[in-house]
C-alpha cells in the first residue's frame, strides 16, 4: 500500500470513493457534509438521520477541486494498493481564529483495508503535513454515530472537545 498526493485528475475517482462510502456508511455524515450540502440531515425522534444529498456529487467535486487547487493551505492523499484506491484523507489549514489551526476533514478507508494500518498511515500523513506548515492545533470532526472512528481517533491522541447541535 502506498500513500500518494492526489492530483486534480483524481477528482472523479475521489468523488466516487467518497460518495460510495457515505452511501454505505451514513454514520460518517457529520455537520460538515450537511453544511456543504453533500449530506442531508433530519431530526427524527431527537436522532439525526443523514443521507447523501441528491446533488452530493456536484457539491463534493467542487469542494475537492478547491482542496486540490492550493496545496499551501489544503492537501488530499489517496492510499492505493496496485491500481485500486483503498483510502483517502483531506486536511486544510483554517485561519479564522487566534492562530491558524489544522483540520483533518476526512479519513476514509475501504472496509477490507481497515485494521491493517491504512487509516493510521493516512491520518499520520495529514498530521505530518499540517505540522510541516507550522500548525500547532489540529482538529477533526466526525459523525455523531461514527463510534468506530471515534475510537480510532482517540487511540491516536485526539480528545473529544465539543458537541455540535442542529436546530431540528
Amino acid at each position: 500500500m502506498k500513500i500518494l498526493v492526489a492530483q486534480k485528475a483524481d477528482a472523479e475517482t475521489l468523488a466516487n470513493f467518497f460518495l460510495s462510502h457515505i452511501d454505505a456508511h451514513r454514520e460518517y455524515i457529520s455537520h460538515g457534509e450537511i453544511q456543504m450540502g453533500v449530506g442531508v440531515g433530519r431530526m427524527v425522534n431527537n436522532l439525526l438521520e443523514a443521507e447523501p444529498a441528491p446533488e452530493a456529487r456536484e457539491k463534493w467535486i467542487k469542494y475537492i477541486e478547491a482542496m486540490l487547487a492550493d496545496n499551501s493551505v489544503a492537501a488530499v492523499w489517496k492510499a492505493v494498493e496496485g491500481d485500486e484506491m483503498v483510502g483517502m484523507a483531506v486536511a486544510d489549514i483554517e485561519d479564522a481564529g487566534d492562530a491558524p489551526f489544522g483540520m483533518v476533514c476526512d479519513v476514509l478507508v475501504k472496509e477490507d483495508y481497515r485494521g491493517h494500518g491504512t487509516g493510521g498511515a493516512l491520518l499520520q500523513t495529514a498530521i505530518d503535513w499540517l505540522r510541516s506548515k507550522g500548525v500547532k492545533d489540529i482538529y477533526l470532526e466526525s459523525g455523531k454515530n461514527n463510534h468506530a472512528a471515534h475510537k480510532f481517533f482517540e487511540k491516536r491522541g485526539f480528545a473529544h472537545v465539543s458537541e455540535i447541535y442542529k436546530l431540528g
